[in-house]
């Protein structure tokens, strides 16, 4: 397993009360500065943490580490932010609100693959479906990696039509990845080596509404362009939108006839910046052209050969 010491720490710390991912990052940044040697010591660590803190942390140690154990026996691997393997992108893009530590079931290979996230509503409409399907089957057969939620609806329908073309895609979870299991939906198409699933909570916490917006800024943080399908004015779906728009990333929202008119948010997103995201009147498919286009830009971008990509970078811990 990759830089498991490290990665112990970090779980140590995020299993500490009070300590969230910006704060854990914050120490991780100011001990590094401080260590001389190879690696991240407890006592250096527990310098900044408050005593309550500090306590909290030494008596969660045995603790842990028979988690570590236990993750490792059911194949889950353990990726702290400054290997090599966790996805650059989502670095880039997220900055210090970037995951400290994934946890990953699958094909961690996929985190760094070129991706397209969708997200839409549980309850999306027949078309609202076909869609989906049709953007994320098109998509995965351009060698795209598509990446969703792992929710009923649209999330299901571009997971599962994107094995069914043989194409890959990542599950980002909105709980920890002890809850994971295979969905009925997708049992017949799955396909361990095409697909990744990683999380970024305690692997017990279970799903909240909490979680969900949070797992939603990580789909867009790992994709190149985001896909929406039938927004609400509130919810998940629109929140995913909003977080795209903010981290300055292509968002594609669908327009079509007989949008539902539940479908208010792909409308507000579109006035805020989204782009339009049509069928073809050539081929009655929708035209993906647009989306390949901003995948090539927006990956020029985010690998630094755009100057505004250069600031995008964290320090490494080892």
């Amino acid at each position: 397993m990759p830089n498991l010491q490290l990665a112990v720490q970090i779980l140590r710390l995020l299993d500490t009360p009070g300590i969230g991912v910006v704060k854990a990052q914050n120490i991780l940044r100011r001990a590094r500065r401080a260590e001389t040697s190879s690696s991240l010591e407890d006592r250096l660590l527990r310098q900044f943490l408050t005593e309550s803190q500090s306590e909290a942390f030494e008596r969660n140690e045995e603790r842990i580490r028979r988690l570590v154990e236990s993750l490792e026996a059911k194949q889950v691997s353990l990726l702290p932010i400054s290997d090599p393997g966790y996805p650059a992108i989502l670095r880039a893009r997220l900055l210090d609100k970037a995951p400290p530590l994934l946890f990953v079931i699958g094909n961690p290979a996929l985190l760094s693959a070129p991706g397209v996230g969708f997200c839409g509503s549980r309850h999306a409409s027949e078309k609202g479906i076909a869609t989906a399907q049709d953007c994320s089957g098109q998509l995965a057969q351009e060698g795209l990696n598509v990446v969703s939620g792992f929710a009923s609806g649209v999330d299901l329908a571009a997971h599962r039509t994107a094995l069914e073309v043989g194409g890959t895609t990542t599950v980002v979870l909105a709980e920890g990845i002890l809850h994971f299991k295979v969905k009925q939906e997708l049992r017949d198409v799955w396909d361990a080596e095409r697909a990744v699933i990683v999380s970024e909570f305690l692997p017990g916490l279970p799903w909240s509404v909490h979680h969900a917006m949070q797992r939603n800024r990580t789909i867009c943080g790992l994709s190149l362009a985001m896909v929406l399908i039938e927004a609400g004015a509130r919810g998940g779906s629109y929140e995913a939108g909003r977080a795209a728009i903010e981290l300055g990333m292509p968002l594609f929202a669908a327009v079509y006839e007989g949008m539902p008119e539940s479908a208010t948010g792909n409308a507000e997103l579109l006035a805020q910046g989204a782009r339009r995201l049509m069928k073809s009147r050539a081929t009655h498919r929708a035209n993906l052209s647009p989306i390949l286009a901003a995948i090539v830009d927006e990956k020029a971008r985010i690998s630094g050969r755009a100057p505004e990509a250069k600031e995008a970078q964290l320090p490494v811990f080892s």
